[in-house]
């Protein structure tokens, strides 16, 4: 016969597993949420080349690494005495991430640049942002964009592949790339942007 403390028992186990188990998706939520708050993911990727492209006489693949390395250390008036073209890759617009506010800050470069087959790359060079939860690369029409990038007219390009260090993003072809005023580094669960940069046509 199932007596009253059977039953009790039963159902006292039944809650305990039932709280054990919401507890574990409690934390690993928290941790999904929190953890990118206090780690970076850093990325140091190439500069890319566009399938046959064919570099200057007398160039090198390392030489243009080397040029871009130098580029994102430069300021703006220095950059303006540097040949805009290498290796056949020409820089359309370009811009500085700046914060979005006190806490979600940014900094680095974001180049728009058309390769030798005609394709365009997004790419960021000296590049930091506060990293969180599921960080976005999205291009809005809006050069001063400050509310939310996905409002109208947006693309988003691809997940950020780490908050820190240089990293590209290949456009989607026949994308106009004078459409766009802005890249925003954007966190697609909360809605709030991290950074921003204003585009400027060269």
């Amino acid at each position: 016969m199932i007596t009253l403390r059977r039953i009790y028992s039963d159902h006292r186990q039944a809650v305990t597993f039932a709280a054990g188990a919401v507890s574990i998706l409690v934390l690993a939520l928290g941790w999904w949420l929190a953890s990118p708050l206090f780690i970076n993911d850093t990325v140091d990727e190439d500069f890319p080349m566009a399938a046959g492209a064919v570099l200057p006489e007398g160039v090198t693949m390392a030489d243009v690494e080397t040029t871009m390395a130098t580029l994102a250390k430069m300021d703006d008036e220095q950059q303006e005495a540097m040949p805009s073209d290498m290796g056949g890759a020409t820089v359309v617009a370009e811009g500085d991430f700046r914060d979005a506010d006190s806490f979600h800050t940014g900094s680095g470069k974001a180049r728009l640049y058309r390769l030798a087959d005609g394709s365009h790359v997004l790419r960021f060079e000296d590049f930091d942002v506060t990293n969180g939860p599921d960080l976005r690369v999205i291009l809005s029409p809006n050069p001063q964009e400050r509310e939310d990038a996905t409002a109208t007219g947006y693309v988003e390009l691809a997940k950020l592949k780490g908050n820190v260090g240089n990293q590209h993003y290949a456009l989607p072809a026949g994308l106009d790339p004078g459409a766009f005023g802005a890249v925003v580094i954007y966190c697609k669960p909360f809605r709030v942007i991290f950074s921003t940069a204003p585009l400027v046509a060269d």
